[in-house]
């Protein structure tokens, strides 16, 4: 069963490597269209936090708990942008916007989560397993995607943003092997925290950096084009639920 675990993490890690197809498409796309994946990314973010990680929270936790945690996750990260001095750069040809960091740091919870939920969902049911695995595949590609277009437009080189993204993606394993050790650990009540967690950080991101980015655009059809990719965002994150594949 573990052996199990760790294939199916490490097969959802190299969907990191599917932004590679943007690299190869990169000359022919214009630097402003880069948003189209900012845009992606957000939607995909708060869909994220608010239809999967917060029902999931309410389930398990109390609701003011859970939303206390939430707030937590908010304020963490604002502090973290503060005062490690990741400013807000407001500059077209900034060389790394401070959202760049912030949605590394916000993508090691997302990795370790999903990491931490395939090892629990294999632990409880096999099948589950393949099922939890598949669903989380099917929403890691475009997210991944949405992740090397953001770090490609707040400046990171394609070699770097390709290494970087690689080697968050492998926080998987992190939540593998705490969501192995903590189940059979007298402190399972720390996976329910990190849900909540995750999705004030994803909130933060989404709202405070990525949305006003987005809204810079101007004209009716670019407006209309920024509104369809977040819708995209969000669908992505819902097909695994539309083909009803969470078991």
């Amino acid at each position: 069963m573990i052996f199990s675990i760790f294939l199916a993490v490490f097969i959802i890690s190299l969907a990191s490597f599917s932004g590679a197809l943007l690299l190869v498409l990169r000359k022919q796309i214009q630097p402003q269209k880069l948003l189209w994946l900012v845009a992606l990314s957000a939607g995909a973010l708060l869909t994220s936090a608010f239809l999967e990680l917060l029902p999931e929270a309410l389930e398990l936790i109390k609701p003011k708990t859970a939303f206390q945690v939430v707030l937590f996750a908010f304020l963490f990260f604002f502090i973290l942008e503060k005062f490690l001095h990741w400013r807000h750069c407001h500059k077209t040809n900034c060389e790394v916007h401070s959202f760049g960091h912030l949605n590394l740091v916000g993508d090691c919870f997302h990795n370790f989560l999903d990491g931490l939920i395939i090892a629990v969902a294999f632990l409880t049911n096999f099948k589950l397993g393949v099922a939890t695995s598949l669903a989380v595949l099917l929403h890691e590609i475009p997210q991944e995607i949405g992740d090397l277009g953001v770090l490609l437009y707040v400046g990171f080189k394609p070699k770097k943003a390709l290494l970087f993204n690689f080697l968050i993606a492998l926080t998987a394993f992190l939540g593998a092997m705490a969501g192995i050790l903590l189940s059979f650990s007298t402190y399972n009540f720390l996976i329910y925290l990190i849900l909540p967690f995750s999705a004030g950080g994803f909130i933060y991101i989404a709202a405070s950096d990525l949305i006003p980015e987005i809204r810079k655009t101007q004209g009716l059809a670019h407006t209309l084009q920024m509104f369809a990719f977040f819708l995209l965002g969000c669908l992505f994150v819902l097909l695994p639920d539309l083909l009803g594949m969470h078991g």
